[in-house]
């Protein structure tokens, strides 16, 4: 196998490295989609988080890697197994890195039931997809505004519910599809239709890097990458380890992350008085808010991780006029959202402060 660019030896970018890290500690986010022009290394960066990414449990010889320490979300033939035998023997795996090509049919995406074996010999067959071989894993899609928008309303779907369910003639077979979603596109060759735009949990507009000094360096990395590819990583490796076991300790972490009354009517209020269609974008950022807390190893959000969160939630649900700011900075976000949040409700602070001054009074008429 070759070798793979490191992650973290990536020039810059930095908002397309947060959208996958995002992603990959907590895949119910629901994806990212990379815009931008070639050679900006969209792809690399895919196949190196890809690579970078902590080792998965699975249940030992299951063809779709089912996670056995969640019995809800098995296969059918793990539900089979287990049923029949009482216990699973488990196994470890890398986290797979699936490449879908832009010629891809529904059938190859899902996978297929065999009608003719079923009828004739009584059992069922089922033929693997490309989204059981992306289970627990990354799916990458490079060009995806190319694709048949079937097939991608078919990826979002398993990406958003989890799970790939084929149904034919009566027969029918489930198996978990939880995996990271990465689309990358070029707007100038086209672009995806607003349906499934939005549909993208989060969306990344890319373009090169002007710094001299910045893109000299990116000169240096990829000789020295093409010099010895092994020494390379191996010059890299304990900034690799230290991000991929962050990104361990950030997944259990994860659903420990709290948030407050305060921070749902901020999202709230953002989404609304920036005039965004539909409650998904509110679901995404406070996904995407909690991802960001337990990356930084905390389990409280914030403003700032807000803010994060919705500037790569927003871009590309905002309905904007040809005279309007194109983007919002995280800064700009988060200021707007102390705004809002201070205009509609007390923080918690204040609300402490003033219960704990209410029971010194109290206290005071009792002596």
């Amino acid at each position: 196998m070759p070798a793979i660019f490191p992650f973290t030896a990536i020039v810059g970018q930095e908002r397309m490295k947060r959208a996958l890290i995002l992603n990959a500690v907590d895949t119910r986010i629901g994806g990212v989609l990379i815009r931008g022009e070639r050679g900006t290394a969209k792809s690399t960066a895919s196949r190196s988080l890809a690579a970078l990414l902590p080792h998965v449990r699975i249940v030992q010889d299951c063809r779709f890697g089912c996670d056995p320490d969640k019995p809800s979300t098995w296969c059918t033939e793990c539900k089979e197994r287990a049923a029949a035998t009482k216990s699973l023997p488990t196994a470890e795996r890398a986290t797979p890195f699936i490449n879908l090509p832009v010629s891809a049919t529904e059938d190859r995406v899902v996978g297929t039931l065999d009608i003719e074996k079923a009828i004739q010999k009584g059992e069922r067959h089922f033929e693997p997809g490309v989204l059981a071989g992306a289970n627990r894993g990354l799916l990458y899609i490079d060009e995806v505004n190319l694709l048949d928008d079937h097939v991608v309303d078919v990826l979002l779907d398993s990406a958003a519910m989890g799970v790939n369910t084929v149904e034919r003639e009566g027969i029918s077979f489930a198996h978990p599809a939880r995996f990271i979603l990465v689309g990358t596109m070029n707007p100038e060759e086209g672009d995806l239709r607003p349906q499934l735009l939005d549909r993208f949990a989060l969306s990344v507009e890319i373009v090169g890097i002007r710094d001299a000094r910045e893109r000299m360096t990116i000169m240096e990395r990829n000789i020295s990458f093409e010099k010895d590819p092994e020494a390379f990583r191996e010059h890299w490796m304990s900034k690799e380890d230290e991000l991929s076991k962050q990104i361990a300790k950030a997944r259990e972490l994860v659903d420990q992350v709290k948030y407050t009354s305060r921070d749902l009517l901020s999202i709230a209020a953002l989404t609304s008085s920036l005039n965004v269609d539909g409650h998904r974008a509110d679901m995404v950022i406070l996904k995407a808010a909690r991802a960001e807390a337990a990356f930084e190893g905390r389990t409280k959000i914030n403003d700032h991780d807000i803010a994060l969160a919705a500037e790569l939630a927003l871009p590309h649900r905002i309905k904007r006029t040809p005279f309007q700011q194109a983007e919002m900075t995280t800064e700009q976000l988060q200021e707007r959202i102390e705004q809002l949040a201070g205009q509609s409700m007390p923080n918690d602070e204040e609300e402490d402060s003033s219960e704990s001054q209410q029971d010194g009074e109290k206290e005071e008429k009792k002596t």
